[in-house]
């Protein structure tokens, strides 16, 4: 094995709880929340199209083709997902902005506690890693803010490589990032569709369900299927 790819959201860290999510959302804007009211707010928030691993239910028609290209393109990201997030009856004009917002800085999410355990031993036994995410914003200040980045090798991102899973060249993009051959490389992730693309290629893939926000995820079995590969370069 010389490379490992994850999956970010739902894989190595999720979004914060949702009704902490609107809770902090609520705060940045100054409104104060229905305390009853308001964790059927968050789930119907949810529901509609929360940012991270979770599809819209219905979008918009006006702002379809910017959602449509969400991972390709910071702007249309975030009029995608603001615009899916109004649909939701709100206490502030503000709220579905500021609840984007969120998605972007680390205190907006929350990693796994065995991901940067596991991040650290793949490097130990000389096994490359990448975080391969469709995503239209840059996440590395993400990684960086939960203590992952520094265990990565690269980080390839759909907006930047235009690709998105399950196209096989944001995979291909990925293997050559860390210098691994496709067929000596596993990927790993939650979406049976978006995370199996790099099978074309010759790459394994092991799917790991999404856990709740900050319970183990399960990601020891990596290390299972990982054993020491050819020696780390800097």
């Amino acid at each position: 094995m010389e490379a490992v790819l994850f999956d970010v959201a739902g894989t190595l860290a999720l979004p914060e709880d949702r009704d902490a999510w609107l809770a902090a959302a609520a705060a940045d804007v100054g409104v104060a929340l229905d305390a009853d009211a308001s964790p059927a707010l968050a789930a119907e928030l949810e529901a509609a199209g929360r940012p991270g691993p979770w599809s819209a239910a219905t979008v918009p028609a006006a702002v379809a083709e910017a959602y449509a290209a969400r991972d390709l393109d910071p702007a249309s990201h975030r009029a995608g997902f603001v615009g899916v997030l109004a649909t939701v009856a709100l206490p502030h004009p503000r709220l579905a902005e500021a609840l984007y917002e969120r998605i972007l800085v680390p205190r907006g999410w929350t990693a796994y506690p065995d991901a940067a355990p596991v991040l650290r031993e793949l490097r130990a036994r000389g096994v490359r890693t990448a975080a391969v995410s469709n995503i239209g914003f840059d996440a590395r200040p993400i990684l960086a803010g939960l203590g992952l980045l520094e265990h990565l090798d690269a980080v390839v991102l759909s907006y930047e490589v235009g690709a998105t899973k399950p196209s096989p060249e944001i995979f291909r993009a990925a293997c050559a990032a860390v210098g691994a051959d496709p067929a000596a490389t596993l990927m790993v992730g939650d979406n049976a569709v978006d995370d199996t693309g790099g099978l074309a290629l010759g790459i394994r893939t092991l799917l790991l369900p999404m856990s709740p926000a900050g319970e183990p995820h399960g990601l020891d079995a990596v290390l299972a299927l990982a054993p020491a590969g050819r020696a780390a370069t800097s």
